[in-house]
């Protein structure tokens, strides 16, 4: 079996102390997200709470400098923390039970597991994931203010109800931060579309349009070969300490998935960090975090032969708006909303869509944002900065944001656009930026021409 090797960067962040509630800020904040226990909490790949990225950013890159102004401003967002699935909540129910039922000895730090009842739900937002979203809304006022105090942004959401209710939340912490603000004109934001998933519909913040890509799975069979090399050692010390129990690769898996999901419901701003935690070392967390990675990179990302295909759509009604002309798409939007001004307006300047995670990996990877990310490693364990500033936990967090922003600036003629992931300025790979990551409008619209050539695309039905 490979040998798992960890980063500097990973060793750094697990040497740092832990960051609690009182000991100078809160566990959840509108500028810089979840900031309690780093150590563990940073490293939950996409079940991580959203934190900002903004220090990986050279110096005031993220600001928007004096003499330009924000023109234009598109978030893509994931949905707030939340229970897990409906079929995982299940599973993380039996395990549980069958721990009760089997362990003779609880000892020490699985003190816990003995008396521990399972109440998570499923699917739904937690308080905290719906607290999250209204801090996405406050933030992305503040970010915006000159906009927004004027605009009302035009906002869309998948048709989960978990999407659904994140783009309500934001909306409640939009309003509210312009209502502080002493703004209360204008209209309030709405949800102004919500788009059906499932199969037989077109839906661009939702995959399930591609028959080969839903069909495919191989990135199931690199996730559990990576579960393969990474568990034994754990499960050997787990069924040490709890005898007459005996456990499956899944199953330690599940009892780590555990502590993200038990950390973002037991309290309402995740000030207590899940028991389950504990149970696992700095470095199994830093493997953990790098399979979730792995599973979205050659799920839904450049791994993936399809992949980077099913953010095509989305791209190309980016495009669409931010040139202000008809969507030009055969791949996976609706026609029939975006060819209708009521439902895909091109005249505004602030828009808001709402999605999952996995979309948001392929509308990243259509757009070309990780062309630096060289296939990842299925043995070993890589530094995100071996990655390219990818990762699960980095770019598709619980309440994970995405800023594409068009400035006008007074000693430019050209409008520049600059694209941020958790606060992170993403270095832009399909033209010519700037110290600040910026590139011009016309420049960045021509390196989207994966998407606007329709990728590959037509391989879904072939």
């Amino acid at each position: 079996m490979a040998l798992i090797s960890l980063s500097l960067t990973v060793l750094y962040m697990l040497s740092r102390p832990p960051v609690y509630q009182g000991q100078g800020q809160p566990c959840n904040s509108v500028e810089h997200g979840y900031q309690c226990f780093p150590q563990v909490s940073h490293l939950w790949g996409q079940y991580s709470p959203y934190f900002s990225l903004e220090h990986e950013s050279p110096a005031s890159q993220d600001v928007i400098p004096d003499g330009c102004e924000v023109a234009f401003a598109q978030v893509l967002s994931r949905h707030g923390a939340r229970y897990p699935t409906q079929d995982k909540s299940a599973t993380y129910a039996e395990l549980i039970s069958a721990i009760q039922r089997n362990v003779t000895s609880f000892r020490g730090k699985y003190a816990f597991l003995e008396s521990y009842k399972y109440t998570l739900g499923a699917e739904d937002l937690t308080t905290f994931g719906e607290d999250q979203m209204v801090d996405s809304g406050v933030k992305f006022y503040h970010r915006y203010r000159t906009l927004a105090k004027m605009i009302t942004p035009f906002i869309r959401a998948s048709g989960s109800d978990r999407v659904v209710a994140s783009a309500e939340k934001f909306i409640e912490g939009f309003q509210n931060a312009k209502l502080d603000d002493h703004h209360s004109g204008g209209k309030a934001p709405v949800v102004n579309v919500v788009i059906p998933e499932g199969d037989g519909f077109n839906n661009t913040l939702d995959h399930s349009a591609c028959t080969a890509f839903e069909d495919d799975e191989l990135a199931d069979e690199i996730e559990g070969n990576f579960t393969a090399v990474i568990t034994p050692p754990i499960r050997s010390r787990l069924e040490a300490d709890l005898p007459g129990v005996r456990l499956a690769d899944k199953d330690i898996i599940s009892l780590m998935d555990m502590c993200p999901f038990d950390t973002v419901a037991r309290t309402p701003d995740g000030s207590e960090l899940s028991p389950f935690c504990s149970l696992f070392t700095g470095k199994e967390w830093a493997q953990y975090d790098y399979k979730q990675s792995l599973s979205k990179y050659y799920g839904y990302g450049a791994g993936s032969p399809l992949g980077p295909a099913q953010g095509i759509g989305f791209t190309n009604e980016l495009v669409a708006r931010l040139t202000q002309s008809p969507v030009k798409d055969s791949t996976s939007t609706n026609t029939t909303l975006d060819s209708n001004p009521a439902t895909f307006p091109l005249d505004t300047k602030l828009y808001a869509d709402f999605s999952h995670d996995n979309s948001m990996i392929s509308v990243f990877f259509a757009m070309g944002l990780y062309n630096g990310t060289e296939p990842l490693s299925k043995t070993s364990v890589e530094s995100i900065a071996e990655m390219d500033g990818y990762a699960a936990s980095w770019t598709v967090p619980f309440g994970a944001r995405a800023y594409f922003e068009v400035m006008q600036c007074k000693r430019e003629k050209d409008p520049l656009v600059r694209v941020l992931v958790n606060d992170r300025v993403v270095p832009l790979h399909g033209c010519a930026v700037d110290s600040l990551g910026r590139c011009k409008l016309d420049d960045f619209v021509s390196g989207l021409s994966f998407a606007r050539q329709g990728g590959n695309w037509k391989s879904c039905f072939a």
